[in-house]
C-alpha cells in the first residue's frame, strides 16, 4: 500500500483536504428515522421497548432484576482482572484526578459601589450518564476518562450504561475504580434514549457523556435538550506537524496509533521538507506489516490518510488551524516559536516524547477531544461539563431605587410595560 503524498501547490490538494474533513459518517435520513423511533418507544414505553432493543440489536434478554449489574459482579471481576493490570488502572485513575481537580470552579461574589450583591454560584449537576461502547475493543481507560471529571465536580450519582458481557472483566473494574454508582447492561440508542428520560429500571441524568457508533452519536443528538451531552463526538484523527529533524519512525507511528482506531479515522502529516515525508511514507509501509488492526488500519489510511508537503512551516500551521483536529503534534527543532501559533486542536502533543497515546491514557488530561473540526469552538471534557453556574443577585431597595429609573426606560424602550411596573411597585406609597 502507497500512502498518499501530496503537496500544497499540487491542483488536487483542496479537493483531498475536503474528503478528509467531512469525512463523518452521517448516517443518513435512514439512521435518524430508526434513533428516532428508538428514543420514541423507549420514552413511551419505558422498560418494555428498552428490553426489546437490547434483545433486538444486542441477544441480551434482560429483565426489572437482571439489567443492572451487582455489586457482586463487579466484584467477581475485579477479581478475576490480574493485579498488575488493576495497578495500571489505579495510576491512570489517580493522575486523571489530579489533572481533572486543578479544572475545579469555585463560587464567587462581590458587592458593587451601590450595595448590590452580585456573584455566581457552581454547583454540580445531581446525576450524570456515562456511555461506554462495547463493539470492537474494550475501553476502560474510556470509563476512566469520563467517570472521574464527574466524581471530582462532585456529581451525586454517575449512572453507566454499556453492554456488558462475560469479558467486560476490565470495564467493570475500570467503573469500580472511577467511582461509578450504578451499572446497567445496555447500550445503543435505547440505553441513551433511557437515560435521557428514565425508565423504571434506570433514572434519568442530567447529561450524558461517552462515546459511540453513530446510532448512539444520532441519539444523543435527538435527545440534547431534554438533556445534556458532552459532544457528538466523530471518528478519531491526528496532524503531525514536522520538519526536517522530526524521526520518521516516531511520526508514522503516531499516525497508526490513531488510524487503528475506526475506519474514518484521520491521520495526517504535514511538513515543509520532501526528504521527511518520502522517509515516512517508507516508515509506515514498514510499521504497517506489524500492525495488529492492519484492515482497519490500511482503509483508514487509503481514505483518510496523507502525507502533506507544505511550502513552508507556517502554510502547514495553517493548515493544521483549518482542519482543527482531534490531536496536533508540534516535532520541531524549536517548538517554543510554533506552540502559540497553533490556536485550534483539542490537544497538542509538543516534542518527540509526547506521543498520543500517552494523552489518551496516563497524562491526565483528558482523552475525550473535540472532533472533527470542532476544535475550533469546542474544549476536551472536563470537571466544568459537570458544573452548572447559577447567577446571584442580591438588592437593597436603596440599590434598586438608584437603578430603577433607568430599568424603568429600558423596559418601556423594548415595549414591556409590566416589567417597568415591577420595579416601580416597590417604590410607591401604599393608600391607607
Amino acid at each position: 500500500m502507497k500512502i498518499r503524498l501530496i503537496k500544497t501547490s499540487d491542483p488536487r490538494f483542496q479537493a483531498t483536504l475536503k474528503k478528509i474533513m467531512q469525512r463523518r459518517d452521517g448516517g443518513g435520513v435512514g439512521v435518524e428515522r430508526t434513533v428516532a423511533e428508538i428514543i420514541e418507544a423507549v420514552r413511551r414505553n419505558g422498560d418494555r421497548a428498552l428490553f426489546h432493543y437490547t434483545r433486538l440489536y444486542d441477544g441480551i434478554k434482560l429483565n426489572r432484576r437482571t439489567v443492572e449489574v451487582s455489586k457482586r459482579e463487579v466484584d467477581r471481576a475485579v477479581n478475576n482482572v490480574p493485579e498488575r493490570n488493576l495497578r495500571t488502572l489505579r495510576l491512570a485513575a489517580k493522575r486523571i484526578a489530579a489533572f481533572h481537580r486543578r479544572q475545579m470552579e469555585r463560587s464567587w461574589g462581590y458587592r458593587d459601589s451601590l450595595g448590590l450583591y452580585l456573584g455566581q454560584r457552581i454547583t454540580a449537576l445531581e446525576r450524570a450518564g456515562v456511555y461506554v461502547p462495547g463493539g470492537k475493543a474494550a475501553y476502560p481507560s474510556t470509563v476512566l476518562m469520563n467517570a472521574i471529571p464527574a466524581k471530582v465536580a462532585g456529581v451525586k450519582e454517575v449512572v453507566m450504561t454499556s453492554p456488558v458481557r462475560e469479558d467486560s472483566d476490565l470495564i467493570l473494574a475500570a467503573a469500580r475504580i472511577a467511582g461509578v454508582d450504578r451499572i446497567f447492561r445496555v447500550g445503543g440508542s435505547q440505553a441513551v434514549a433511557a437515560m435521557a428520560f428514565g425508565t423504571a429500571s434506570i433514572p434519568r441524568v442530567d447529561k450524558i457523556v461517552g462515546p459511540g457508533n453513530i446510532y448512539v452519536a444520532t441519539a444523543k443528538r435527538l435527545v440534547f435538550g431534554a438533556v445534556d451531552i458532552d459532544s457528538i463526538a466523530g471518528p478519531s484523527e491526528i496532524l503531525l506537524l514536522a520538519d526536517a529533524t522530526a524521526d520518521p519512525d516516531h511520526i508514522a507511528a503516531d499516525m497508526l496509533s490513531q488510524a487503528e482506531h475506526d475506519e474514518l479515522a484521520a491521520a495526517l502529516c504535514v511538513t515543509p521538507s520532501l526528504v521527511l515525508a518520502e522517509r515516512v511514507r517508507e516508515a509506515l509501509e514498514r510499521q504497517l506489516r506489524e500492525t495488529k488492526r492492519r484492515a482497519i488500519t490500511l482503509k483508514a489510511l487509503e481514505n483518510y490518510g496523507a502525507i502533506i508537503v507544505s511550502r513552508n512551516f507556517a502554510e502547514a500551521v495553517d493548515i493544521a488551524n483549518a482542519i482543527a483536529p482531534e490531536h496536533v503534534a508540534l516535532i520541531v527543532k524549536r517548538p517554543e516559536q510554533w506552540t502559540n501559533r497553533v490556536r485550534n486542536a483539542g490537544a497538542l502533543f509538543i516534542g518527540p516524547y509526547s506521543t498520543p497515546p500517552l494523552g489518551d491514557y496516563m497524562a491526565g488530561p483528558n482523552h475525550v477531544l473535540p472532533t472533527g473540526g470542532s476544535a475550533r469552538f469546542f474544549s476536551p471534557l472536563g470537571t466544568y461539563d459537570f458544573l452548572k453556574r447559577t447567577s446571584v443577585i442580591h438588592a437593597t431597595k436603596k440599590a434598586l431605587s438608584a437603578l430603577a429609573p433607568e430599568i424603568t426606560r429600558l423596559a418601556r424602550l423594548e415595549g414591556l410595560d409590566d416589567h417597568a411596573r415591577a420595579v416601580e411597585v416597590r417604590f410607591k406609597k401604599k393608600e391607607g
